[in-house]
């Protein structure tokens, strides 16, 4: 899977961009009149990268789903490197932020889930370098989201900071797993339970249980249970309510005397 990254783009172009709905819609100076928008662009790259990947999305790709000439193209947007961040930013922006409520656990599953489910849409996010994020009204909005959903408990703004950092960060590896078993299963009739099959005559042989006791014993438990060598989603929702677990203990010890 190719890496992209946020955050490449010329500033004063990403921005503008970014924020249109509040500057304006930038005119373009090149190509013929326009007929379409930036959020078509957008959208048709979006739709680019959900169905094929980040690989298969290009400037001309784009172009022929809109049913434009490629240089058309960059009369919305100038390059890939601000189109990138669009595309993060309209992904961010998708699912509604509903007001704070409830208990800690129940705020920091909302942003989780949120975060799951945003992978799940987006399977190409996961490909993306967010290092330098775009800065733009849906992910200012979800990064103000997320803040107030911890806010009062007492804690420093730096200890908000890793919180957030340390849910959103802990979802990925999951809906990796999850979107990779899903990818595997669509292009295999082999199902999990005769890859095991035809994997066991082999594997009896050579995991002898005198040097692999505890694995061997872990192995066939979690195989039974899963019926797949792993369940992804099942670990999503373990490791979360770990996660969890470890920042009430340390919000509670934060806010004692």
């Amino acid at each position: 899977m190719s890496t992209e990254s946020t955050g490449l783009g010329e500033p004063d172009r990403t921005l503008h961009l970014l924020w249109r709905e509040r500057l304006g819609e930038p005119v373009g100076s090149r190509g013929p009149k326009q007929r379409a928008s930036v959020d078509a662009v957008v959208d048709a790259a979006i739709a680019i990268a959900d169905e094929e990947g980040m690989e298969a999305l290009s400037m001309r790709r784009i172009a022929e789903r809109l049913g434009m000439k490629p240089m058309s193209v960059y009369t919305y947007v100038p390059g890939k490197a601000e189109l990138i961040d669009l595309m993060v930013d309209r992904s961010a922006g998708e699912q509604p932020l509903p007001e704070p409520a409830g208990s800690l656990r129940e705020r920091l599953e909302q942003i989780a889930r949120l975060t799951w489910n945003e992978f799940l849409r987006h399977p190409w996010l996961l490909s993306i370098d967010t290092s330098r994020p775009p800065l733009g009204p849906n992910v200012s909005d979800r990064w103000e989201w997320s803040l107030r959903m911890i806010e009062g408990l007492g804690l420093s703004d730096l200890d908000m900071d890793q919180i957030i950092t340390l849910v959103t960060g802990f979802v990925s590896g999951p809906a990796r797993a999850y979107i990779d078993a899903e990818r595997l299963h669509r292009t295999t009739d082999e199902t999990d339970e005769e890859w095991w099959e035809r994997n066991a005559p082999i594997l009896d042989q050579i995991m002898e249980p005198e040097r692999y006791p505890i694995s061997g014993r872990v192995g066939q438990a979690a195989g039974e249970e899963y019926g797949a060598p792993s369940d992804p989603e099942r670990a999503f929702e373990f490791g979360l309510a770990r996660v969890i677990d470890g920042i009430e203990a340390y919000v509670a010890s934060a806010s004692s005397p």
